[in-house]
């Protein structure tokens, strides 16, 4: 991951707040209460991060609460797995310009930045060269170029890192550029900010969503119904007051939603706060992340209960994303 403070000027409330997020083990579990595990440095290095906001909601004195395992380093991310890879879903294959991938037929995706708010130990971009691939900041000629080229293109799909961690002015600039491209119809922000880091939806973000240009769908990334909390519902109602489509994408992860309960729980809750289910992953199988993958068999068994619990419109789409496939590969 880039360093954060590569990429912001900590003037606005929710820049403050990153600036303060939480990057080292003793300090995490001294705020839980817990001890602190003996946990050797993974070669190549992906450092903690945690907003103070999101380890508020954990709870003190459990280990096996399910916020704090999604960023716990463990001992277990040291071990080779086979079938587990640093690019386990072909991104270094399918870029096709500086911080452009383009794998599916109508929709490209851009690393809009190479920085995030929170770093998830089963992100299966952990290890993507983000250094390399991207485009220097605000120098985006080659990407819109691209897009501008192929008339079959009508979405972008703002991604990361976070998109959201640019600046507003700089995702302004961004959308003007994208607002020239006549083919483009949507813009789609995969982002976990609203959820670890609620303040950045704040005026000018919702003033750059309203006035973008292109109809906009926000696919935000939430796990757990205990990711919720009141800060949280608030920046979503935000968010859709803004005229933004808000769809949630979770990966099944062991230990953390692999109950019927927690995954029925989360559909309602998230339902109830103006968020339609999407898509529930089964785990992309990057190196460090094997401690986290549940059976696909487990996985149909879990969503054919939901079916039998939920209506329909509540159980989110189980799928894997496949190298080479042309879309989302539907498990049942």
């Amino acid at each position: 991951m880039i360093p954060v403070k590569d990429e912001l000027l900590h003037s606005c409330s929710w820049q403050r707040e990153l600036a303060q997020a939480v990057t080292g083990l003793p300090e995490l579990m001294r705020r839980l209460e817990l001890p602190v595990p003996a946990v050797e440095p993974e070669e190549g290095g992906f450092p903690l991060r945690v907003p103070v906001g999101y380890v508020a909601r954990m709870e003190r004195g459990n280990p096996r609460d399910p916020l704090l395992l999604q960023v716990l380093p463990r001992a277990a991310e040291g071990r080779a797995v086979a079938g587990f890879r640093t690019d386990p879903v072909g991104d270094g294959a399918s870029m096709v310009a500086p911080g452009v991938i383009h794998k599916y037929r109508g929709r490209v995706l851009l690393i809009a930045s190479g920085a995030c708010a929170i770093h998830c130990r089963y992100c299966f971009r952990r290890h993507f060269p983000y250094a390399a691939a991207n485009p220097r900041r605000g120098e985006w000629k080659d990407a819109l170029a691209y897009i501008a080229a192929d008339p079959g293109i009508e979405e972008v799909i703002l991604s990361g890192g976070d998109p959201l961690l640019l600046a507003d002015e700089a995702l302004a600039r961004l959308s003007a550029g994208l607002r020239q491209i006549p083919h483009l119809r949507r813009l789609r922000i995969h982002t976990r900010l609203p959820v670890v880091l609620p303040s950045r939806v704040d005026d000018g973000l919702l003033q750059w969503l309203r006035g973008c240009g292109l109809q906009t769908v926000m696919v935000i990334h939430l796990n757990h119904p205990n990711e919720l909390d009141d800060e949280v519902r608030c920046a979503l109602a935000e968010l859709a007051t803004a005229g933004v489509t808000l769809l949630n994408q979770s990966v099944l992860l062991r230990g953390v939603n692999d109950e019927l309960e927690v995954l029925s729980r989360l559909s309602e809750e998230l339902f109830a706060s103006g968020v339609m289910p999407y898509y529930l992953h089964l785990l992309d199988k990057v190196a460090g992340a094997a401690h986290f993958d549940v059976s696909e068999g487990s996985a149909i068994s879990l969503v054919t209960e939901l079916r039998h619990r939920l209506p329909g419109y509540l159980v989110p789409r189980l799928v894997r994303e496949q190298e080479g496939a042309p879309a989302k590969v539907p498990v049942c």
